[in-house]
């Protein structure tokens, strides 16, 4: 995995030409733009600061960062009930963080499997950040100070589905949904919001949870 030599929020900047990029490098420079949304390369470059694009580097190491909720798409062609689990990734940082803020850490596997399958450098273009897919601001609220960072990560995640639960009062369903789509969309239509992305996350997360649950 490469280092992450400077912070700052991933961007996404569209350029005259109608091609974007994502990076969390500042202005000054060249770019180099991007044409898909699907996905995004992470490199370092000359200056040492971590920058990403939507074309692959040349002449230097990369990772690549698949762009979107795992669980989001409507159309998404996996079978929920049978795709395989992650049972054994970070279960220490689970089990702490459940413990701590009262989450079933079953919740917590299924969410995080939603949000980026269990890959803890996902970045969305949005720029929500890691495992469970903390976007910048909230990450700071929560005391995040490195959102790449697994445990970090899920402790605040787990914090915020935490919050979610309580605002809820325990109703799973609204709390995902709340988590996909934000606390407000979630009171402003009285339940999941109607976004076949949220209502496709929601039905997704309910079948990762009762299949964790039971392992």
């Amino acid at each position: 995995m490469l280092p992450l030599t400077a912070t700052g929020d991933v961007k996404r900047i569209v350029h005259p030409d109608g091609t974007v990029e994502f990076t969390n490098v500042g202005s000054s420079g060249q770019k180099l733009p991007s044409t898909k949304d699907e996905v995004v390369y992470r490199y370092t470059d000359d200056d040492g600061v971590v920058a990403f694009s939507g074309i692959q580097p040349a002449n230097t190491s990369f990772e690549v960062i698949r762009f979107h909720c795992f669980a989001c798409d409507p159309d998404s062609s996996v079978d929920w009930s049978k795709t395989p689990l992650f049972l054994e990734p970070y279960e220490r940082e689970i089990a702490v963080a459940a413990r701590e803020f009262g989450v079933d850490p079953a919740l917590v596997r299924a969410v995080i499997h939603a949000e980026s399958a269990f890959n803890e450098t996902a970045v969305s273009p949005a720029g929500a950040q890691g495992l469970m897919q903390l976007m910048p601001g909230t990450a700071r609220e929560l005391g995040v100070n490195n959102a790449l960072s697994a445990n970090e990560n899920i402790r605040g995640g787990v914090h915020y589905l935490a919050k979610m639960l309580q605002r809820f009062k325990g109703d799973i369903t609204l709390a995902t949904a709340a988590y996909n789509a934000g606390p407000g969309a979630v009171g402003r239509h009285g339940g999941v919001p109607p976004y076949a992305e949220t209502k496709a996350y929601v039905n997704r997360v309910g079948i990762l949870h009762e299949r964790y649950a039971s392992n």
